[in-house]
């Protein structure tokens, strides 16, 4: 049985133990993006950090979900999900030519009958995880991508962190085979990176020394900061996300039973794409609210 404590690195260990390439190859990408990570602060300076501090947030948060599935993992599906957790949100930060560029590849739908294109701020917050694809199939290369397969992955799974369909067969296969005679199971990888992403709400994420929150101008940051804020710590049990929350404000609190919700919502389809199409199980059923009440 591992321990709490001990699900600390617990992905980046196992991976490092079991095949030491991959293990070179996840380090060596990570450190080409760090930098990479805080460009999106170019566009988007109040909002909720997308930083490697973030990354390694989900990547806690996949470990403590993971538990004692993770000797089921082989270490093309860790080296995968650890990739895919760093580079989830890369479409945030993207240049001005990469923007243009990767417009030209992306399929909006219907958005531009009710946005307008005059915007590209707004249309990379509403798409970050299509650019993401985009800016990680462009400079795989660079990021040394051992193989068609393992891009593959990492650009479906960090897609997958928002709004795509995870019961999709095709997009999401159970079992996609490798040239090396291995297999990733990617609605697992997926599910676990948007759950981790979604669950990322506490206090610790936007830490007082990287915002000067009286500088922020715009309702929606200011409520969104005051709601990292009050919600003090995000406990996850086998059974619930648990909440803590310590505010005295009626507007906070609604904001936080709107995150709630959406996180059930997050929990809800997680668990059907991953109880019910993988030998994975999500055991966590329920996200609960608890106020803080001083004595």
């Amino acid at each position: 049985m591992i321990q709490t404590n001990e699900l600390d690195y617990a992905l980046e260990r196992r991976l490092q133990i079991i095949n030491p390439a991959l293990h070179r190859h996840f380090t060596d990408a990570v450190f080409g993006l760090q930098n990479v990570l805080s460009n999106y602060k170019n566009l988007f300076p109040a909002y909720t950090d997308h930083t490697e501090l973030h990354s390694l947030n989900v990547i806690d948060f996949c470990n403590r979900l993971i538990g004692n599935q993770i000797e089921k993992l082989n270490a093309d599906e860790i080296y995968s999900l650890l990739l895919g957790c760093y580079f989830h949100d890369t479409g945030m930060g993207i240049s001005k030519k990469d923007y243009e560029r990767f417009s030209k590849e992306i399929d909006f739908g219907d958005y531009f009958e009710t946005h307008t294109k005059d915007d590209p701020s707004r249309i990379i917050r509403d798409f970050h995880n299509e650019f993401s694809g985009c800016f990680i199939r462009k400079y795989a290369e660079f990021f040394e991508i051992p193989s068609k397969d393992h891009l593959w992955t990492i650009i479906e799974i960090s897609r997958g962190h928002r709004k795509t369909p995870l019961l999709d067969e095709k997009q999401y296969p159970v079992s996609l085979e490798l040239e090396n005679g291995s297999s990733i199971c990617v609605p697992y990888l997926a599910a676990l990176i948007r759950l981790a992403d979604e669950i990322d709400v506490s206090k610790q994420r936007n830490s007082i020394l990287m915002y000067d929150s009286s500088a922020f101008t715009e309702e929606n940051d200011i409520m969104q900061f005051k709601r990292h804020e009050a919600i003090r710590e995000m406990q996850m049990t086998p059974d619930e996300f648990i909440l803590h929350v310590k505010t005295d404000s009626d507007k906070v609190m609604d904001s936080i039973r709107t995150v709630a919700t959406k996180m059930q919502f997050v929990l809800d389809e997680c668990r059907k794409a991953v109880n019910g199409r993988t030998p994975f199980t999500i055991s966590q059923k329920q996200v609960v609210i608890q106020k803080i009440v001083e004595e």
